[in-house]
C-alpha cells in the first residue's frame, strides 16, 4: 500500500502533495513541507498509508476521537 502526503487547509480543503511507496521517501517529504509552512499557518500537512487515493482522503476526512492523555 502507498502512502499519500496531503496539504489541509481551512475547511477540510484536501491537496494531494504526492504519493510515494516507501514510508523513508514521504516521511522526509512531510518534514520539507513542514519545515516550509509558514508559523500560523492554518495548514497542515499529513501523510497517510492507504489502498488508494480516495481510500486516504475518506480516512483524512472522517471525524477522529480525542486522545486522552494520562488517566
Amino acid at each position: 500500500m502507498p502512502f499519500f502526503v496531503y496539504r489541509i487547509a481551512a475547511e477540510n480543503k484536501l491537496e494531494h502533495i504526492e504519493t510515494f511507496e516507501k514510508y523513508r521517501d514521504a516521511k522526509v517529504k512531510l518534514n520539507t513541507l513542514r519545515k516550509d509552512e509558514q508559523e500560523g499557518s492554518d495548514v497542515i500537512c499529513r501523510m497517510i498509508h492507504a489502498t488508494n487515493r480516495s481510500n486516504a482522503e475518506r480516512l483524512l476526512l472522517a471525524p477522529r476521537e480525542e486522545r486522552i492523555i494520562g488517566d
